[in-house]
């Protein structure tokens, strides 16, 4: 039965679509339903495809953020790695600069592995020891310089593949300096329990004839041994006179102990002609016996 009425609309509407046809006004009233009912199939079947186009576009956008997220981050590693690579190449050229002002002394590069769990860094921890040739006697120390050529600290111990380094700031650190200046008093430079907590250092030793201003560099001076001469430790930010006879005052270091990530630790050479001059002096000791 349904079938005979599809055959029927079917040769309705053939029949419709001849010029002329008697039939074409008996199917005006069935296409004037029909018409709104196409046109709502066709809008609706539109609708449909816009909305598959959609989400097909939509999924296309998806990957093509992902992938431009992935050349993003991989751009990001390429830019990383340059700026890595201009940082080493400025710190190498920084390693010739203090090689050729301390012609005297072997330059050590090392970076930092470890900072103990004090706030202020009590102990550094470096990634060179006696196997890459860096040797601390007892009873010597070995100065540390940032890339800047100013003084961080000194090595206090050396192991197999590693070395530990005591900051400036550290309440056991000292050295002996002097006002950057010709003839600038001397003066001692210590870590502080407290003033370390401003990253400060304490000052003292000064000549009540000759007290330094604030704003004074200080240098190392060269005395004791264990400091070459001539290295930048920082600033005087102020001076206490309260005591006439223990006149103090607070130095700021010119490293900034937790932003440094790499150093170099400056070892003196051996003289050249030590040997030979050990061997003329056996020679003459040994005449002079005879």
């Amino acid at each position: 039965m349904t079938a005979l009425a599809v055959l029927l609309l079917v040769a309705v509407v053939i029949l419709g679509a001849i010029p002329n046809s008697p039939v074409k006004n008996m199917v005006k009233p069935i296409n004037a339903v029909i018409s709104p009912i196409q046109k709502i199939v066709k809008n609706a079947g539109d609708a449909l495809g816009n909305f598959y186009a959609a989400i097909s576009d939509g999924i296309a956008i998806r990957e093509e953020n992902q992938e431009l997220k992935s050349q993003i981050v991989e751009l990001q590693y390429v830019i990383t790695q340059n700026d890595e690579a201009r940082i080493k190449y400025e710190e190498l050229k920084d390693a010739f600069h203090i090689k050729d002002t301390f012609s005297s002394y072997e330059i050590y590069g090392a970076a930092i592995l470890s900072r103990d769990a004090d706030e202020w860094f009590s102990i550094i921890r470096v990634d060179i020891g006696t196997d890459d040739g860096l040797v601390v006697d007892n009873g010597s120390s070995l100065a540390v310089v940032d890339v800047q050529m100013n003084l961080l600290g000194r090595v206090i111990e050396t192991g197999k593949d590693n070395s530990k380094i005591l900051p400036l700031i550290h309440e056991g650190f000292n050295v002996i300096g002097k006002v950057n200046e010709v003839n600038g008093a001397v003066v001692v430079i210590s870590g502080d329990s407290y003033l370390k907590n401003d990253g400060l250092c304490l000052v003292t030793g000064i000549d009540a004839n000759i007290i330094p201003e604030i704003g004074s560099e200080i240098v190392t001076s060269g005395d004791g041994g264990l400091f070459p001469q001539g290295i930048p430790i920082g600033t005087i930010t102020s001076v206490d006179t309260s005591d006439p006879l223990n006149i103090t005052a607070t130095l700021l270091p010119y490293t900034e102990i937790g932003s440094v990530k790499d150093l170099f630790i400056m070892v003196p050479n051996a003289p050249e002609d030590s040997e030979f001059i050990d061997a003329d002096s056996s020679q003459v000791s040994n005449t002079d016996g005879e």
